[in-house]
């Protein structure tokens, strides 16, 4: 019988889903499970990827001026104006300085990752990436929920749609979610087109809102009229423009998601990722040109809005609910004109979760899998995608599509980042010695603390929804870590001169290790050492060991390159010294390294630790020791199926 030359579908199916991941380990490597990353992609100018982040920031028109409408009143372009200076003065500062001091996408999570070591690092950052999940998946939910609301209440959809807003939310969901299974390029093109018409025809609806506030002069009189019968001074309408501004912060959405995106940025031919100058330039005019942007609609919206709706449209059941630039539209410009409006209102809210997919597909796979603690397919975009899908969908079945229940979960997230990014520009501003930057940053830090108080404050259920993402990232992590503690977790081997001489030197006889755990390395110590060994298993004399001796690092740490270094004590003896989170597996990966360089099967030999089995597992899972002779056995056996060429390991 013929056999066909293609694979089966179930190799297909796979191979596409792991596009971009590097299957290792193969072929006698024994590098262990690491992926290699895809090649750097060539990217895209710096405006095509700021309209991936605009989906998210700019679709905030379609809400904010509404809410600075129900939070401030007549203070609304007063308190539109504070969030303006906020965004201009601190925001876009803080995220120019992570750009250049996070240029890869981690954004401040990974600068903030340098100040702690051993695990109150690890879960530091699995917290921030818990808050950072509420932020990125509570916009892809909420965006398309709202998406469907506007649908269903549209006045000619309201009989055929009610009462269907979860199941349009939950396809909406999944629709984006299929645009990145097809590729990102795709995503980017969708965003590019959304976006231009979005602010195409909100160009036209604010110039006409502006020309009808300019030609009917007692509308400008009557509203400066009752702010002065209301509140007094100008000194008093700051002070609570101050007060209800954190209501508004919705309007700083973008910032995380457009550092996120910065590896998706062309910059210049000649960039490297040790330094890619013209990615940070171009990343930092994405940031800088869509803040000015959204601030320019941000206090013209909230200006023509408040001055030209009346007040009872803006509250819940009024015709300016959640869409008063769509009431304007309608208003001035004609039903024709304001169905497109709506059309495109709806299409960008749909899409906004693109930036968020986006921010979530670099940020993720950067942590967790390095760490340990998530699979290792998790490096590759296709089966992220599908997880975050899920997740959307159970996040969106439990608010039940309610826009309102998850705006609290939302400020939230997108407040503690950026209270987040403010701190750890202040502290490398400090230790960059910029005394002017640090106390500028300070008090931005100070500001979005503030913030961030007050509304946990008055929206208590944001930090409950952010505690849920944190404590299920934390438990998944540490669970994917315990299914991958006997993993080989080591992506390379490199031997100094010296440490190579003594490996090829034993290669012509038996190649034979003394794992030893040093202690003060005296003549004594080594020579007793060798004493036991050959007592413990009846070796004759004439043979002859190295010593092999691993010093533990960072035992939170997951997978690294291996350094061998050999050097000569007291004449004698041979110690090959090694660095590694994990001295199990350090020495399973130098054994596998050494049989494949000598072609010969190598032997190592340990004494039993003492101490209850589950109490040396504790110590290997979170310090790196414990059991080592077992567990560098196990480690073997999952790395080498073939039990023939697995390297020997003693034990007496």
């Amino acid at each position: 019988m013929a056999t066909t030359e293609h694979p089966p579908s179930t190799s297909r199916l796979r191979t596409w889903m792991l596009e971009g991941l590097s299957d290792m380990g193969r072929n006698g490597g024994h590098t262990g499970p690491h992926a290699v990353p895809e090649p750097p992609h060539q990217g895209q100018r710096w405006w095509r990827v700021m309209c991936l982040t605009g989906v998210d920031y700019f679709s905030t028109l379609g809400y904010q001026p509404g809410i600075a409408a129900l939070a401030a009143g007549l203070l609304g372009p007063i308190a539109t104006i504070v969030l303006v200076v906020v965004t201009l003065a601190g925001a876009l500062p803080v995220y120019r300085r992570v750009a250049v001091e996070s240029p890869h996408g981690e954004g401040s999570i990974a600068m903030l990752e340098r100040l702690l070591s051993f695990w109150q690092g690890k879960l530091f950052v699995l917290t921030l990436l818990g808050f950072a999940a509420t932020d990125f998946l509570i916009t892809i939910t909420l965006s398309a929920a709202d998406a469907s609301t506007h649908l269903v209440e549209n006045p000619h959809l309201t009989g055929v749609l009610h009462g269907r807003q979860m199941l349009i939310t939950l396809i909406l969901v999944a629709l984006l979610g299929a645009v990145f299974l097809k590729g990102f390029l795709e995503a980017i093109g969708v965003a590019t087109a959304l976006v231009g018409v979005y602010l195409a025809l909100n160009v036209v609806v604010v110039f006409v809102g502006l020309y009808h506030v300019i030609t009917a002069g007692h509308v400008i009189t009557d509203w400066a009229g009752a702010l002065t019968a209301q509140h007094g001074n100008i000194f008093v309408m700051i002070g609570l423009a101050l007060i209800v501004f954190p209501k508004l912060a919705l309007g700083l959405s973008g910032f995380e998601t457009g550092v996120a995106v910065m590896p998706h940025v062309q910059g210049d031919p000649d960039d490297t990722e040790e330094k890619p100058t013209g990615r940070i330039r171009d990343a930092r005019k994405l940031l800088t040109t869509a803040a000015l942007i959204m601030s320019a609609f941000l206090i013209t919206s909230s200006f023509i809005t408040t001055l030209l709706i009346p007040e009872n449209e803006f509250k819940p059941g009024g015709q300016a609910n959640g869409r008063a630039l769509a009431y304007l539209a309608h208003q001035y410009l004609g039903g024709a004109f304001g169905t497109v409006y709506d059309i495109s209102t709806i299409a960008i809210l749909w899409f906004a979760g693109a930036s968020a997919m986006a921010g979530l597909l670099n940020l993720m796979p950067r942590y967790l899998p390095r760490y340990g603690m998530a699979p290792h397919w998790a490096r590759a975009v296709r089966p992220m995608v599908i997880v975050f899908t899920l997740i959307a969908f159970l996040v969106t079945w439990i608010f039940d599509a309610d826009v309102d229940a998850q705006g609290g979960a939302y400020a939230t997230g997108v407040l503690v980042l950026i209270s987040s990014a403010a701190f750890a520009v202040t502290i490398a501003a400090r230790k960059a010695g910029q005394r002017k930057w640090t106390i500028g940053f300070a008090v931005i830090a100070a500001v979005f603390l503030y913030t961030t108080i007050v509304n946990v404050i008055e929206r208590p259920d944001g930090v409950k929804i952010g505690a849920c993402f944190i404590v299920g990232i934390i438990l998944v992590s540490l669970l994917s870590r315990l299914a991958r503690a006997f993993e080989l977790r080591v992506t390379s081997v490199t031997l100094d001169p010296m440490a190579e001489r003594f490996i090829r030197d034993m290669a012509s006889r038996k190649i034979r290790f003394i794992a030893n755990e040093p202690g003060h390395r005296d003549k004594a110590e080594y020579r007793d050492k060798i004493e036991q060994i050959r007592a413990d298993n009846d070796m004759p004399e004439q043979e002859d060991f190295v010593f092999v001796e691993v010093t533990v690092t960072d035992p939170s740490e997951f997978e690294a390159g291996l350094t061998v270094r050999g050097e000569v004590l007291h004449n004698r003896y041979r110690v090959l010294t090694l660095e590694s989170a994990s001295i199990p597996n350090a020495l399973a990966a130098l054994l596998l390294h050494v049989r494949d360089m000598t072609g010969c099967t190598p032997h190592i030999y340990f004494e039993w630790t003492e101490g209850g089995p589950f109490a040396n597992f504790l110590r290997f899972f979170l310090f790196g020791q414990g059991e080592v002779a077992p567990v560098t056995r196990e480690v073997l056996r999952e790395a080498e199926p073939n039990r023939a060429r697995r390297p020997r390991v003693h034990t007496g």
